[in-house]
């Protein structure tokens, strides 16, 4: 196991969260984009979009092969990555009624994002803590490397 594996493993984390938290904030930027995409000549809302974590070393067989000794030890832990980006299809647009929007239907009705002021910001502080939880991992590691080069001293 090297001895930057912990410190590339938090690194992997805070790229991850970074992400995680650029497309909360593409979702709150767009909360009002009744033009977000065109769909058979028609203009739809912008849709929420989520992210999708994975570890970067997930395979069964690898996980395996470290219980039972056949390999380095340092193969189960590597990090995470983004899986994908999401489109948020499962929650209805928000109807509201205004006649006078240019993108009202014949009732008056305007189609809005299903983006939900609160869950964005809640999913931005879990987002937050888990950056804060990372910094704080990679100063920890950071410090006992400080420490592992004064014992030579």
């Amino acid at each position: 196991m090297s001895i930057f594996h912990s410190l590339n493993s938090s690194a992997s984390a805070l790229t991850a969260q970074r992400l995680r938290m650029d497309v909360i904030s593409s979702n709150m930027a767009n909360i009002d984009t009744t033009r977000g995409k065109l769909v058979d000549g028609e203009w739809k809302p912008y849709q929420r979009k989520s992210v999708s974590f994975q570890p970067k070393q997930g395979q069964f067989s690898s996980f395996l092969n470290v219980a039972i000794g056949n390999r380095d030890r340092g193969a189960i832990g590597n990090g995470v990555s983004v899986s994908r980006i999401q489109e948020d299809n499962e929650t209805p647009f928000k109807q509201v009624f205004d006649p006078t929007h240019p993108d009202a239907n014949e009732e008056g009705y305007v189609e809005m994002p299903n983006v939900d002021p609160l869950r964005e910001t809640i999913d931005m502080m879990s987002a937050t803590r888990s950056y804060e939880a990372n910094i704080t991992v990679l100063n920890s590691n950071k410090a006992m490397l400080m420490k592992a080069l004064e014992i030579g001293k």
